[in-house]
């Protein structure tokens, strides 16, 4: 017989689906169905369902659908309509903000940036509502809501880049176009425009908790694989009664860096990690430009870079009466 090596050779069980808990709340319906699906058994749980929306999660969705389409179309639009086009163009088309004469102009001409107001309006709706969803959802199953304040970190930087920094800047021009390559354009743009971002203390610290919780979660994640033999998947009881999985993990772990996270600390390891990538990010963004406009310059007068020979060229940020 195969060793148990987890995802390879791990027996999919199938009995009557479980539903969960009963529900207290009478309106709290969700689907009395529940089936499995065999490809996702091969990276998790191959159960799908039973599948709770109420009010918020259907709006959430409709919501995000009406945002999706009104991008969309108006990339394709930009390509004459033309698919061929569109899917060859993709990666390149976007949604721009409206210029800067229209400052923070209600709604400006549909053509010059209005449908992106309209689909940021609706998709920050539905971002918000899936997050109301996502917290009532674990108060009514009696669980932490760790996950919902892990997911409102990562919605604050969604909404200083496309809505509290442009307002505090004067202009929706200042937000982020929706696109998968002009956002990244924009982001470039952004840094240079501003000093380089590299020398934004915040952008430093989100890198590294950004590199942090990859290292993180690709340690941890290998650790659990490594133990699965012993029944190191069962996270949870091995953190109320320590099995051979949990020794050998910490055994492993003193023995090459010195100190070990146990089953449950190194999901708040993590989680902190995690929650502060976006965290102080969205501080730094929300610097730029509204405290900060160089920070190369900043960083120069804080001991952070070096000051390097004259070229000759002056600075204009550097003149007398330019803001710091």
């Amino acid at each position: 017989m195969a060793t148990y090596q987890n995802i390879f050779t791990q027996v999919q069980l199938r009995a009557a689906p479980e539903m969960g808990p009963p529900m207290d709340d009478p309106h709290a319906k969700r689907s009395q169905a529940g089936g499995f699906f065999y490809w996702a058994g091969k990276i998790g749980n191959a159960q799908i369902g039973p599948i709770y929306l109420g009010w918020m999660g259907t709006l959430a969705l409709l919501f995000g659908f009406i945002a999706f389409e009104i991008i969309g179309l108006n990339m394709w639009a930009s390509v004459g309509w033309n698919p061929l086009q569109f899917v060859r163009q993709l990666f390149w088309l976007s949604l721009e903000p409206p210029a800067p004469k229209y400052g923070l102009t209600m709604l400006a001409p549909l053509a010059e940036g209005g449908w992106w107001q309209i689909a940021g309006f609706f998709l920050t709706a539905s971002v918000l509502l899936w997050w109301a969803r996502t917290y009532t959802r674990a108060k009514a199953l009696g669980m932490g809501t760790h996950v919902a304040w892990a997911f409102a970190s990562a919605i604050w930087l969604y909404l200083v880049l496309g809505f509290i920094r442009p307002v505090l800047m004067g202009s929706w021009s200042e937000a982020v176009p929706f696109g998968i390559f002009p956002h990244l354009d924009w982001t470039a743009a952004f840094s240079i425009r501003y000093g380089n971002l590299f020398y934004n203390p915040f952008h430093c610290l989100s890198i590294a908790f950004l590199y942090g919780s990859t290292l993180l979660f690709a340690m941890h994640g290998g650790t659990i694989l490594a133990v699965g033999r012993y029944g190191g998947e069962r996270e949870i009881e091995q953190i109320t009664d320590r099995g051979t999985a949990s020794e050998r993990a910490a055994l492993f772990w003193r023995w090459t860096m010195g100190f070990n996270a146990t089953m449950e600390s190194i999901h708040r390891w993590a989680w902190w990690f995690a929650v502060l990538t976006t965290l102080t990010g969205g501080i730094g963004i929300l610097l730029t430009g509204t405290v900060v406009d160089n920070w190369y310059l900043w960083a120069q007068q804080h001991g952070f870079a070096p000051s390097y020979p004259s070229t000759g060229v002056v600075d204009p940020a550097s003149l007398p009466g330019a803001a710091q």
